[in-house]
């Protein structure tokens, strides 16, 4: 089974299983912000994506719908980064017209989701001009937004689809975080990641 085949749980409505919550709090360090639902679980049956909120409950705009919470996740897409992926992808897509047109409908496509969550939170949706996420549609500036955009909507991002298929199994070692009770006792504290 592959990362992308992984069921999602929670609906738009912000109702996220209370084990989901305490999973992102633990791949975060902290609190999670505007979660409105798991929107890609890891094959390790954690979440590694969620779905956002456009605006936090200060009304504060939140533009980035989707966020990578894996911690594992997070560091191969990093090493991605540091590789020079970015660069080699903002190269391409100055120079090839479908790649461009492909990355514009994945912008589009998460504006419209944004502003569908938007409307289903009952709040104003973030303003025309801003910013989707990762640079689109005209630059390539964080593959981790890509990635969970990918994983989130499979065959959406083209950037997101490409450094999916680089980062290989980051959930090969088992779940990045112990978010059972039993797990939570003296004895096993020192063996968290």
């Amino acid at each position: 089974m592959t990362c992308a085949d992984q069921p999602v749980s929670g609906h738009t409505d912000g109702s996220v299983a209370e084990r989901d919550v305490a999973a992102i709090e633990h791949q975060l360090g902290r609190t999670p912000r505007g979660v409105r639902a798991t929107a890609h679980r890891c094959p390790c049956g954690l979440p590694d994506v969620v779905r956002t909120a456009p605006r936090l409950e200060d009304g504060t705009p939140f533009p980035t719908l989707y966020y990578l919470t894996c911690p594992r996740a997070a560091a191969a897409v990093g090493r991605l980064e540091s590789a020079g992926l970015m660069r080699r992808m903002q190269e391409r897509l100055g120079e090839d017209p479908e790649l461009q047109e492909s990355y514009t409908e994945a912008h589009e496509s998460y504006l419209a989701e944004r502003a569908e969550q938007a409307r289903a939170d009952g709040v104003e949706p973030l303003p025309e001009g801003m910013q989707s996420t990762g640079g689109m549609p005209t630059r390539v500036k964080c593959l981790h937004a890509l990635v969970a955009h990918e994983l989130a909507v499979p065959g959406a991002n083209p950037f997101g689809a490409e450094a999916l298929a680089e980062l290989g199994p980051w959930w090969d070692k088992g779940p990045c975080v112990c978010v059972d009770d039993q797990d939570d006792s003296e004895e096993n504290k020192g063996n968290r990641p």
